[in-house]
């Protein structure tokens, strides 16, 4: 019997009517397993992963494949994006195993989840040397019932490998020096001919970006200024930007930009679109396409990817129909059907549509090297073939809203209307918050996800605290609204009470101590390509230092300082891979900047608040509200002067003298 029809992930309803017996992950799988003293197949993969669909299709819908599965296998079904913390586990074991990750992931367990081998994807036929999945699951089960004993005990050395490893970073301050070597080695890493790190695949480097931009701030590095500008401007200009829609495709697999995996995940765009926003901000040459990508991939994920309760859905499908790119790519051919002459061969040298293609089978992914100079003619057109591509067959949606990826999207949206006066962008931010905070909070505790409104079994994982309580310390900035920041404190306080290593100051597991036991306890302190839970959590407890009262303001600093210098190694040796660590850091050396602008509603308010949210730097706060508000924090205590609506700044909570107006602002900041 296949036991995934009752599940709320889109990806396990994929396979709910495979031959293929599946369970969900649970303590009654395992338990069949033992009764059956038979071997766990474990399958993790997501909803818009290519290759998990093509191994679905291959061997999960394949009647006698799936009979061999079912005779010698207990066979588990996971979500990886629903359990982070089951992916995490075996994915460490399958980077141990085989030297490399990645999904859909196959692993077999004892029926103590213990793995025993590991792998990723598998043909139904051997492939270039490797072996097909039926030979696979044949030799696996033959080893089961010959030399059982010798498999469970290799299993227990696995785990026993992996547990040696340790959770935790040696203690390393991340000062000005750790800083600017950081900014050096990425200086020596950055791809000069395409922008961007590294070769194929590419990933876009959003916290490394939003990084590079506080430094520039800080310390007015034109190198970090430089990497930060080039590498937006190539992303937004290639196939990996949707010319046409907005919004940003999961990676490029090339080094050049051109052709995109074309999954689009929430947190990406999220990411993206925080760091697009803070880049418009800046008086540099891109600030204007960095005010476009910030609109467009704005209007993408509320246009895109809310769902009808108000929230943000995890990813669009890579696929089409079964097609790669179906829905994204096109032919001279088809720009002459849509266009017609003579904009059809305008639009193909504006977009790079050539007779052979950029992708596959002579099509073209859309491209935009540079601004035509009739613009007029460009957003006709443009809207001429978003509206014809709007007819073809559209990728499948993974509707399910996962609170960590929510989070990210509340700060960008947020920081997005800041910085392009955009009111309703709060509105609709503050509409998703409170699905998050109602749905997904359940008895005190977070749950990982939603769908549909209904909320998943899935406890919550760490990233799903920090980011939720960045994204609510947004929004209380955004609106002065105490609900949003006391509800991010108790995130933070549960953060540190049940995720904390009390051996071990500074680090946190992914995981809270109440949580399922697994095989092993995660604790990935690494920022890939999403921040990991501890970044996310220090990131957010030093925005609540600074914004929260003296009762929490102490803890939450230290707190957040210790986490950070368990980063400084990690900063100095792969600085790629803790870009929101050293955003963090940044904020942190830069005091934060504190801004209250207290004073009534009016357009003096309004101005200084728009001043403090332009020329603050990255990681700063800025509230506003009435005078002396003793309901918000950062307000209390702080009146007018001279009866006019005053800005008081402060940087690790020493405060200049307030200013009434704008350019006294401007200079303040600029101190």
């Amino acid at each position: 019997m296949n036991r995934l029809a009752d599940a709320t992930s889109p990806y396990l309803l994929q396979h709910a009517d495979n031959p293929v017996q599946w369970w969900p992950w649970s303590p009654e799988a395992f338990e069949e397993a033992r009764r059956r003293d038979v071997p766990v197949l474990l399958s993790v993969g997501y909803a818009a992963c290519h290759w998990c669909h093509v191994m679905a299709h291959e061997s999960f819908e394949n009647a006698d494949i799936a009979a061999v599965m079912n005779e010698h296998f207990v066979n588990i079904k996971v979500d990886r994006e629903e359990r982070p913390d089951v992916d995490s586990v075996y994915m460490e074991a399958t980077q141990a195993m085989t030297g490399q990750g990645g999904w859909p992931m196959t692993c077999f367990l004892t029926p103590d989840g213990e793995p025993f081998h590991c792998g990723t994807y598998y043909p139904p036929k051997p492939l270039h040397g490797m072996p097909s999945f039926p030979q696979l699951l044949d030799a696996v089960a033959s080893a089961w019932s010959e030399r059982g004993a010798e498999v469970r005990a290799a299993a227990t050395r696995v785990v026993e490998q992996l547990a040696g490893q340790g959770p935790a970073l040696p203690e390393s301050s991340v000062d000005d020096e750790v800083l600017a070597s950081a900014v050096s080695r990425l200086g020596t890493e950055f791809d000069a001919a395409n922008a961007g790190f590294g070769g194929a695949p590419k990933f876009p480097p959003s916290m490394v970006v939003e990084f590079l931009l506080r430094h520039h701030e800080r310390t007015g590095s034109a190198e970090a200024l430089r990497i930060a500008e080039r590498t937006c401007e190539a992303m937004a200009r290639g196939g990996l930007y949707d010319q046409l829609a907005g919004g940003f495709a999961r990676y490029s697999v090339d080094a050049e930009w051109v052709v995109p995996h074309f999954e689009k995940m929430l947190y990406d765009n999220a990411l993206l679109l925080r760091a697009y926003a803070h880049l418009a901000r800046l008086d540099t040459a891109s600030a204007e396409l960095a005010r476009r990508v910030t609109r467009e991939t704005a209007e993408f994920l509320l246009r895109d990817l809310r769902t009808a309760e108000g929230g943000f859905a995890a990813s669009l499908d890579a696929d089409t129909e079964g097609v790669e790119g179906l829905t994204y790519v096109w032919t001279p051919e088809e720009l002459h059907e849509v266009l017609g002459e003579p904009d059809a061969e305008w639009a193909a040298e504006l977009l790079n549509v050539t007779p052979d293609g950029t992708f596959e089978h002579g099509a073209s992914t859309l491209q935009l090297h540079q601004d035509p100079d009739d613009s007029a003619r460009w957003q006709r057109i443009r809207e001429i073939l978003a509206n014809a591509r709007a007819r073809r067959p559209q990728p499948g949606i993974d509707d399910k809203v996962v609170t960590a990826w929510n989070g990210m999207a509340l700060t960008a949206l947020v920081e997005a209307s800041a910085v392009l006066d955009e009111p309703q962008w709060i509105t609709d931010a503050r509409r998703a918050a409170e699905l998050l905070v109602e749905r997904h909070i359940v008895d005190g505790r977070v749950r990982r996800s939603s769908r549909d409104g209904v909320v998943g079994h899935a406890a919550g994982v760490l990233e799903d605290h920090g980011c939720l309580a960045e994204g609510l310390l947004a929004l209380h900035q955004a609106t002065a609204e105490r609900r949003w920041l006391d509800t991010a404190c108790e995130l933070l306080d549960t953060a540190l009470d049940k995720f904390a290593d009390h051996e071990n100051p500074g680090v946190f597991y992914d995981t809270a101590a109440d949580a399922e036991a697994l095989v092993r306890r995660p604790s990935d302190p690494t920022d890939n390509a999403s921040p990991s839970g501890a970044s996310a959590t220090a990131a957010a407890l030093l925005a609540a230092a600074a914004l929260a009262g003296p009762d929490r303001a102490t803890r939450y600093r230290a707190a957040a300082e210790q986490a950070v210098s368990r980063a400084g190694l990690l900063g100095q040796r792969a600085p790629r891979f803790a870009g929101h660590w050293l955003a963090a850091a940044e904020a942190l050396a830069h005091g934060p900047v504190q801004i209250a602008v207290a004073g009534e509603q009016d357009a003096q308010r309004s101005e200084l608040l728009a001043v403090a949210r332009r020329h603050a730097p990255g990681g700063a706060v800025a509230v506003a509200g009435p005078p002396e508000a003793d309901a918000v924090p950062l307000l209390a205590g702080r009146g007018l002067v001279d009866g006019l609506t005053a800005a008081y700044v402060c940087r690790g909570y020493v405060c200049d003298r307030p200013v009434t107006s704008a350019d006294d602002l401007v200079s303040a900041l600029a101190r």
